[in-house]
């Protein structure tokens, strides 16, 4: 691949722009809010501008509910193109409903991010030795599909090539319901008193880490992928109120035998999630967090 163009220069959209020009790709940068191109421009990320010819591939970085309209907005722009949203299924219906030509699009999701937001916060190396999911359609060519997977390759990612509901059951689990729950516990927080919070350790930091991520970008990542996000939210809720039962009759069980059968289940939950947190694959690079921001304008384009 020799040129691309990067629709939407945020924390995303500008990454991928510097890796690509670290591998020799010409890049040009394009957006609404051009003070946010000028800056991934004098970060090294590419040309402030749109090219006068086509370019190789087009990457649509911009969030989830302006893909479709960014793309349809440059379907002269490249001869392939491919996105960076955290939601595939939606975004290629409304692809399709929008008329975009499906031949010359393949759905696409790097697996990395950070809590900061906009171009100042990019790096090179966000996506190195992370998996990079594809999600091609029946109409989509190969070439744009092997397109894609060099940009994955180029920004030293792992291309994996899923089904568009498969990805969005996916990251329902390990990325979208996982920042809702984060969030909700962070919102118990304002409930508590200052003499309460001033014992807060790295305990409380890690586990609402998630919940610092952009309200409006993640308002529209949980609500285009709002099904997949309510099975697992459901099931974390009913295992919560198994636990809530648990809790309160220890609270008011006095004999030992009352106890025993709410701590077998208090230590089987207990068990549960350090089982199911060492299938969690060990990362030696990349990012923190799948997806918390895209551009700094609402359509990047």
């Amino acid at each position: 691949m020799r040129s691309a163009a990067v629709v939407g220069t945020g924390l995303i959209g500008t990454s991928i722009a510097l890796a690509l020009r670290g591998r020799g790709v010409t890049t040009y940068l394009i957006d609404t809010n051009s003070e946010a191109a000028r800056v991934a421009a004098d970060l090294g990320a590419g040309i402030a501008e749109s090219p006068r010819e086509p370019v190789d591939l087009a990457v649509i970085a911009v969030p989830p509910q302006h893909v479709a309209a960014a793309l349809k907005a440059h379907q002269q722009l490249a001869h392939d193109f491919t996105d960076a949203a955290s939601v595939k299924e939606l975004v290629q219906q409304e692809a399709a409903e929008a008329g975009c030509d499906l031949t010359r699009f393949v759905g696409g999701h790097p697996m990395g991010g950070r809590e900061q937001s906009g171009p100042l916060a990019a790096r090179d190396d966000l996506f190195q030795g992370r998996p990079w999911v594809l999600t091609p359609s029946p109409k989509t060519r190969l070439q744009t599909i092997e397109r894609a997977k060099t940009l994955a390759e180029l920004c030293g990612a792992r291309p994996v090539v899923m089904a568009h509901a498969e990805h969005d059951r996916a990251v329902a689990l390990t990325s979208h319901t996982p920042h809702l729950v984060s969030s909700l516990l962070a919102a118990r927080l304002l409930h508590g008193d200052p003499s309460q919070l001033g014992l807060a350790g790295q305990g409380l930091q890690d586990v609402t880490r998630l919940a610092g991520g952009s309200v409006d970008l993640w308002t529209d990542i949980l609500g285009s992928n709002a099904v997949a996000v309510a099975d697992v939210l459901a099931e974390f809720a009913h295992d919560a109120h198994l636990l809530v039962d648990a809790l309160r009759a220890l609270g008011t069980a006095r004999e030992p035998e009352q106890r025993r059968a709410p701590l077998e289940r208090l230590s089987a939950a207990l068990l549960r999630g350090v089982q199911g947190r060492a299938r969690i694959p060990v990362r030696s690079t990349g990012g923190l967090s799948l997806s918390t921001a895209y551009a700094t304008a609402p359509s990047g384009g």
